[in-house]
């Protein structure tokens, strides 16, 4: 559905009302005391226009919400102001992490809130915002930081998920076990890039909302944004830990790489230099010159290949005592 839901809600209570842009307009005309919620759903660009009209929304920013790849930022328009959120989601049958947008767009008398991709479902922040009266009597803020609320817990639970995934590389690629952790450890760093980029441009307009420095965004409603905040700056700390701990684990897996290669290199040099004895004697016997008294000996095949026995056994066993073999 395009129209996920529309709400008309007056003193913190919902109003019953058909679930219709046009009718939430109007409620809000009528009455000075309401204000009105319109949540879309991917909506398409004839849709989109429709509500823009309903709510004087600025042109550039319906496009913005169309696109739907917008950096992080608040942007005011007039006696709105707009936020753009990126929505954050893991898959763990690939080890990804999905984005989305989430568009809000609020007025003195009304919100209205624009969503791309599966993650960030708002339906539970909604029901636990009309649960809470006294929280939605400070009107469209309330549902700005319910909303925002929303979408951070979101970044926390991808950053479990992740923190869980990078443990797992460590243990790997520390284990006594051969591993081949180079491709998992670079898909987690593109992933913990899309979290940063998620996270990072949300703490300073989070700390805005927190001190009331944005307009709409009253005092009395600033504290609610004090808690999104402290949450928006742990994320993106625990971002840069898990970028960091992933740096070090792929400079990790490499150095273990070039050691093994080193280890695999002095092995295989070890036994071709034991090689090289008996092929450098056989060499020499094969010349088959006349003044080489030891050709016509009776014992010579015989004390050749003692000798060679006994200079092959001694580098071998040199080679391992050294640790090369």
């Amino acid at each position: 559905m395009v129209i996920v839901d529309c709400g008309v809600y007056a003193e913190g209570e919902r109003q019953d009302l058909p679930r219709d842009p046009e009718t939430v307009a109007q409620a809000i005309d009528d009455d000075g005391a309401s204000f009105g919620w319109v949540g879309l759903h991917e909506p398409t660009e004839d849709e989109m226009r429709r509500v823009q009209k309903l709510f004087n929304l600025h042109e550039l920013a319906v496009e913005d919400a169309l696109r739907a790849h917008e950096r992080p930022k608040v942007e005011r328009y007039g006696e709105s102001i707009v936020v753009v959120l990126r929505t954050l989601w893991y898959v763990d049958a690939n080890d990804a992490v999905e984005t989305g947008q989430v568009s809000v767009f609020v007025g003195n008398r009304y919100v209205v809130t624009v969503r791309h991709g599966e993650g960030a479902a708002l339906t539970t922040a909604r029901q636990e915002l009309e649960d809470r009266a006294s929280v939605l009597g400070h009107g469209p803020p309330a549902v700005l930081w319910a909303i925002c609320d929303s979408v951070v817990d979101g970044y926390e639970a991808v950053a479990e998920y992740v923190e869980i995934d990078v443990d797992e590389v460590e243990s790997s690629v520390f284990s006594p076990a051969p591993t081949s952790d180079a491709e998992r450890i670079y898909l987690l760093k593109r992933e913990v890039l899309e979290m940063r980029r998620a996270v990072l441009p949300l703490r300073e307009p989070m700390e805005a909302f927190a001190h009331g420095a944005v307009p709409l965004v009253s005092r009395e409603a600033a504290p609610f944004f004090r808690d999104v905040a402290d949450h928006v700056i742990r994320v993106s700390e625990q971002t840069e830990v898990l970028d960091t701990l992933l740096s070090s684990a792929l400079n990790a897996h490499l150095a273990r790489v070039s050691v093994q290669q080193n280890d695999d290199m002095r092995r295989i040099s070890a036994w071709v230099a034991i090689a090289a004895v008996p092929t450098m004697l056989a060499g020499i016997y094969g010349m088959n010159f006349d003044n080489m008294p030891e050709l016509r000996w009776y014992y010579g095949y015989y004390a050749v290949l003692t000798l060679m026995a006994i200079v092959c056994t001694a580098m071998y066993a040199g080679f391992r005592k050294a640790g090369w073999l």
